[in-house]
């Protein structure tokens, strides 16, 4: 079995991700890996035929890095304060693709991302962004999903 010394935490900063980052902590303490967080911001390719007076692509995919940053910033702060072994990144692209090519960029020893659960319909329109990061990864892919509260 080949050494997990990285391992890539994909956050869409949900509370299913940061259930996995969890269990990504975890393994990265046991075996002593270096942690890389990466967050994708859905390229908005399909929505630059729109007009948008004064607005352009680029400055509103500036914006939403500048967001997600300081999203992943307090992420990291809050989710691992004793952990220094970390890396952040956040990229445009198309979620399973970008994952996929910064596990191999890395060279990522497992990926460890949570999952919605979703089915049917719901699959069929938002898609299962794990299931092809399995189906694709160079590496092993742990996924994770958060137990189902309990109704009061």
């Amino acid at each position: 079995m080949k050494k997990i010394e990285k391992i890539l935490v994909p956050t869409d900063f949900s509370e299913n991700s940061i259930y996995a980052l969890g269990y990504a902590k975890y393994l990265a303490k046991s075996f002593g890996a270096r942690l890389y967080i990466l967050h994708v911001i859905h390229e908005l390719l399909g929505i630059t035929n729109f007009y948008v007076p004064h607005i352009s692509v680029e400055k509103i995919e500036g914006d939403m890095i500048k967001v997600a940053e300081d999203m992943m910033e307090k992420l990291c702060r809050k989710n691992l304060p004793e952990l220094n072994d970390y890396e952040t990144a956040v990229v445009i692209g198309l979620p399973p693709q970008e994952i996929i090519r910064i596990a191999e960029e890395k060279e990522i020893d497992m990926i460890v991302m949570g999952t919605h659960g979703r089915s049917g319909l719901e699959k069929a329109i938002f898609g299962n962004t794990a299931e092809k990061v399995v189906k694709k990864a160079p590496c092993p892919v742990l996924t994770v999903r958060q137990p189902e509260r309990e109704a009061l």
